[in-house]
């Protein structure tokens, strides 16, 4: 599975972005997609995930903040990114599976400044 991202970029802090993640390939066996995080000299780590289904789980750190949606007949996803906060500044990786991340696009940079 291809996944493309894209969203990412430059906003203050109190700001919002909206990240947009596509499936292409064999996407027929795909349950799972969510995004993770990277932030320099961090590991990467869990931001939100959504089935298939429709079921959600989110890191405590963005509950009440972000929103993950999918729409699945155009296999895409979305991280609706509201009240950002500096400490959010990484790049996102979107990702997807059967029950966890398998394939892995190329990320996106969103930077919040203070």
């Amino acid at each position: 599975v291809q996944l493309q991202a894209s969203g990412g970029g430059l906003v203050q802090a109190g700001g919002s972005l909206r990240l947009s993640c596509a499936a292409s390939g064999s996407i027929f066996a795909i349950n799972y997609m969510g995004w993770h995080r990277q932030a320099p000299g961090k590991q990467r780590e869990l931001v939100a995930s959504i089935t298939r289904s429709g079921n959600t789980n989110y890191a405590d750190f963005v509950k009440g903040r972000f929103t993950i949606s999918r729409d699945n007949a155009k296999s895409t996803i979305y991280l609706q990114m509201n009240s950002l906060k500096p400490e959010d500044t990484a790049v996102y990786y979107c990702n997807a599976g059967v029950m966890a991340p398998r394939d892995w696009g190329k990320g996106t940079q969103v930077t919040v400044s203070s």
